[in-house]
């Protein structure tokens, strides 16, 4: 099999230094903007931050998505204006209903700071099905023993959200999802099928290959419709599998909202200059103000 054969288009990564650890971003992308329903895809770290550091993201909005948050390793503090107060850690889920409008911060918890935190993970936000962009917002934890794992031929698979590989996960979705994280030992391997519409598989780290075609670290490769292959790696490697429905109407990314509706994002734009999204109980002193130039923005 051909690399066209297999590969609809390849996504590299918009890497960013944020002083301490780097972001790669896949999604959006002016390639392509959706896989499924995943609209942003980020890779945060590896990084080891400095004793007495740790990430402080200040609360900010979001409108008509959800996010997911998944670690491979440290911890992150998440606080919202639906009240949740809640520490992440690896192989847990954080899902995020923006719904109508929600506001959170991202912060590290104590104890991570006065070791020197470790981060590691990915960020993904799902556009939500127009009949759903304006739901209440809400807030889940699923924790890591209440996600399946299907382990065998030298790979242990966590399906985060969606079915895969005949388990599913418990973690709410609003449109069809597939969401894997699959550790694959020296010599490991494990079938893609066409489990969804759409799907993109994502190199962490390590060495894998899809039918005998190399990947590339921190890349997303969207597979054709329809095919099926075998990933494998020779020394090792963590892979995510993503994916879901195509969506029939376009979503439109503007700093930290997403919206089938340019309008919505503008209303979004104006509530939060004015102050009129809620406030983050017990971290309601500082915000992040909306930027001139963001740099999630959706592509003609």
């Amino acid at each position: 099999m051909t690399n066209d054969d297999l590969i609809l288009q390849t996504i590299l990564p918009v890497t960013h230094d944020l002083g301490g650890f780097k972001v790669h971003r896949t999604l959006p992308s002016r390639p392509r903007t959706m896989i499924g329903p995943f609209i942003f895809f980020d890779q945060m770290g590896p990084a080891d931050l400095a004793i007495g550091d740790g990430i402080d993201v200040r609360p900010h909005p979001h409108i008509n998505l959800s996010t997911v948050t998944y670690l491979f390793a440290g911890a992150i503090g998440h606080r919202d204006s639906v009240g949740s107060d809640i520490v992440i850690e690896p192989g847990a889920v954080n899902l995020m209903t923006a719904g109508s409008g929600i506001v959170h911060s991202e912060r590290s918890p104590g104890e991570e700071r006065a070791k020197g935190p470790a981060l590691f993970g990915i960020q993904t936000w799902l556009g939500m099905p127009e009949a759903a962009e304006e739901m209440d917002p809400a807030f889940e934890h699923v924790g890591r023993g209440d996600l399946p794992v299907i382990e065998g031929d030298r790979a242990r698979s966590r399906i985060i959200m969606g079915s895969l590989w005949g388990q599913t996960a418990p973690t709410t979705t609003y449109a069809q999802t597939i969401y894997a994280d699959i550790a694959l030992s020296p010599g490991g391997s494990v079938p893609i099928d066409d489990s969804a519409d759409e799907r993109g598989v994502y190199l962490v780290e390590g060495d894998a290959a899809l039918d005998g075609l190399p990947l590339d670290p921190t890349t997303m490769v969207v597979l054709r419709p329809g095919i099926t292959a075998t990933l494998r790696s020779e020394r090792g490697a963590r892979v995510m599998l993503c994916g879901g429905e195509a969506f029939a109407t376009p979503r439109h990314v503007w700093w930290n909202f997403v919206s089938s509706s340019r309008e919505r994002i503008q209303q979004a734009k104006e509530d939060w200059k004015a102050g009129r999204f809620a406030k983050v109980p017990g971290d309601d002193k500082e915000f992040i103000p909306i930027p001139e130039v963001p740099k999630t923005v959706s592509y003609p």
